[in-house]
């Protein structure tokens, strides 16, 4: 189940802006998502409630859980994607916790001194945690509310470079956020026309993302039929991470000479053979991503 997590410490980012279009996307994807609510404020869940009353073209169901920090993955039945929101100041052991579940965070900055510094501050405690530093979790920040007058887009591009964090995109200043917030929408409900420069501004980050939110299938789920090891396909940079799992399939009217020549010029001793297919075999079980971490 991907989880990405919305973070930044400072108060009035666009945590709750960012987070509720990105559930909207999923949903408008066909992916059956959690729009978590971290947040005391609870701002997503009162968009939430606008949302209700509206008619919206979802495929899949977005729906709404206020989260208790003691509980987060604890997802309704029937997702398959969670987005979090999640509070100002977070740090040490909540900051923590929320990372040890995420395969993804989003930072939204503004810019502003105020904004870059405390947004530095929080990547840096970020990457003391293991699962960040080890690329299990990946971090990138966004732009949130530019004005393309100004050069405001590249002063954060250059700050990101300097923290050495990957900055996939930027949101203008614009008051079709402010509108569709307020209704319980978001762009991906309007008709594209009517928004389609902000919604090009949405393409490098779903790109981004694509990787979380739709992961290539894991390589043990392959049936493949072959005399030797077949090596995994090669993935994306995520799949790496996984554990390694290789298998030998041998045809039933295979005689013990080839077996012997099988062997001799590749196949591990028996015993690991054994294994290796036991191995795949529980590789395959449909066991919850959480348990695998």
């Amino acid at each position: 189940m991907p989880v990405v997590a919305v973070v930044n410490r400072k108060g009035g980012s666009g945590k709750s802006t960012l987070a509720a279009h990105l559930a909207a996307y999923c949903a408008h994807n066909g992916m059956p998502v959690m729009l978590g609510d971290v947040d005391k404020q609870q701002s997503t869940q009162a968009w939430l409630r606008l949302r209700s009353t509206q008619v919206t073209p979802n495929r899949s169901p977005l729906v709404g859980w206020t989260v208790d920090p003691k509980s987060v993955l604890r997802a309704p039945t029937g997702v398959s994607h969670v987005v979090l929101d999640t509070p100002g100041g977070l740090r040490g052991f909540d900051l923590a916790r929320v990372a040890m579940f995420a395969d993804a965070i989003l930072m939204p900055v503004c810019n502003s001194v105020f904004d870059r510094e405390s947004a530095a501050a929080c990547y840096a405690e970020m990457m003391t945690l293991p699962r960040i530093a080890s690329g299990r979790c990946i971090v990138a920040a966004i732009g949130m509310r530019l004005d393309a007058r100004t050069k405001a887009a590249e002063v954060l591009q250059g700050w990101a470079e300097q923290q050495k964090l990957p900055f996939i995109g930027v949101l203008r200043e614009t008051q079709n956020y402010v509108r569709c917030i307020e209704r319980g929408l978001t762009l991906f409900d309007l008709p594209a026309a009517k928004v389609q420069d902000d919604l090009n501004q949405w393409v490098p980050i779903i790109d981004w993302l694509q990787p979380i939110l739709r992961p290539a299938p894991r390589a043990a789920e392959a049936v493949p039929i072959a005399a030797a090891p077949v090596p995994a396909p090669n993935g994306s940079r995520f799949d790496s991470l996984k554990p390694a799992q290789g298998s030998l399939s041998l045809n039933r009217d295979q005689t013990l000479e080839q077996l012997d020549k099988v062997a001799a010029a590749a196949a591990p001793p028996t015993r690991a053979g054994v294994m290796n297919r036991v191995g795949s075999l529980l590789g395959s079980l449909p066991v919850p991503r959480f348990l695998q971490r």
